[in-house]
């Protein structure tokens, strides 16, 4: 069920800051994905792939569909036709298959770069030494199937606000550092339903937010 005030008010918001809302809807019914699109939404965030394709089969073609889970290679074939934005590239392997799998069907998959800032172990990401080998890799290689078009970053999940902060400044002084003419890295994929006020204060401008849009997710 979708909290249509809450949706409203968050969607303001992004729209006067000039941010790209996702709406994260993995778990929910497709149900609850459609009334959103009937207000108005076109960027969905799935976690899982195969709950993705799913749902891409059953929903109107004009949604932009973002992958922002852990994507393993061996699954990149399964959405690569029609999926708009992957979100978690987190190794230079995975990179090179979605190019692959991009150069089969002439597209270039957009992508960004996740950076692992997060206090956790669990989560995913590049540290700084494997990103600026993969950026190497780009401007020396015919990956020309794959546009890495920013950075995408999940915050330590903690109450302190310093330190969420300190995490997402870090990641807009990388983007900084790393523009060059072929990578202007224009995305800054972060903030979600806890922490997106900081994240958009600075600098975001793409947030994925699921929770505050559909209420609590059901796992069973």
């Amino acid at each position: 069920m979708v909290n249509v005030a809450a949706y409203k008010k968050l969607l303001g918001e992004c729209k006067a800051k000039q941010v790209t809302l996702v709406a994260v809807s993995k778990t929910k019914p497709v149900d609850d994905l459609f009334e959103l699109y009937e207000l108005g939404q076109r960027d969905f965030g799935e976690n899982y792939v195969q709950e993705l394709v799913e749902k891409e089969k059953q929903l109107p073609k004009d949604i932009r569909w973002h992958f922002i889970g852990h994507l393993q290679s061996n699954k990149v074939k399964q959405i690569i036709d029609f999926v708009e934005l992957i979100h978690g590239v987190d190794s230079l392997k995975l990179l090179q298959e979605i190019n692959k799998q991009s150069g089969k069907i002439n597209k270039v998959t957009n992508c960004l770069l996740q950076i692992h800032i997060a206090q956790e172990e669990t989560k995913f990401g590049l540290d700084e030494e494997e990103l600026n080998e993969i950026i190497h890799q780009l401007n020396n290689s015919t990956m020309k199937n794959v546009n890495v078009a920013g950075l995408m970053v999940m915050a330590t999940n903690t109450n302190d606000e310093n330190q969420i902060r300190k995490e997402f400044q870090y990641l807009k002084s990388l983007q900084q550092k790393l523009q060059t003419e072929n990578y202007k890295l224009q995305i800054l994929s972060m903030g979600m339903t806890a922490d997106y006020t900081i994240a958009i204060e600075e600098g975001s401008n793409m947030i994925r937010v699921g929770s505050l849009i559909f209420g609590s997710r059901n796992y069973t």
